[in-house]
């Protein structure tokens, strides 16, 4: 049996495949056309369905944005600086992602750094309080693009 990549696809199961993998989660564009190219779909033909994907609302690009901003904040603790990257990366507009962006308070923002601080604060004990200590804390928060302002305050409110 040939694996699915070696497959031809008609337009309408090529539809039916790329609706069923919009409603697992929410796609960006971008995810639906290299998904398609990967089906060997020829240019036309990926066009065609991503309009019918938009058109039908399996596709939505503020919704994408919006549930990723959402669940990357919440499950992976990942600051606007990191989640603006991964959206430009994905070839998401600057409007949609301010729009996405603005979707988190600023007390969800402080309180959710402050909460991830303290724990890999403590977690960084066994170093003590040398500056080692202090360049991991600061290198683990500039990884998840947390402001490196909101990252020096919290160390300088340890002293």
């Amino acid at each position: 049996m040939k694996p699915w990549h070696d497959k031809t696809y008609t337009l309408d199961e090529a539809l039916a495949r790329m609706e069923h993998y919009c409603a697992y989660r929410e796609r960006c564009h971008r995810e639906v056309v290299e998904k398609l190219r990967e089906m060997r779909m020829i240019p036309e033909a990926i066009d065609t369905i991503v309009v019918r994907l938009i058109e039908e609302n399996f596709l939505n690009e503020s919704r994408f944005a919006t549930a990723f901003v959402n669940g990357k904040f919440r499950q992976k603790g990942w600051g606007k600086l990191r989640l603006r990257r991964e959206l430009r990366q994905r070839d998401i507009s600057d409007f949609l992602i301010r729009e996405a962006l603005s979707g988190i308070s600023d007390d969800a923002y402080r309180e959710r750094f402050e909460s991830m601080a303290q724990k890999r604060w403590d977690a960084l004990k066994s170093e003590g309080k040398s500056l080692r200590r202090k360049k991991k804390f600061v290198d683990y928060f500039m990884y998840r693009g947390w402001e490196t302002e909101r990252i020096y305050q919290y160390l300088d409110s340890l002293s």
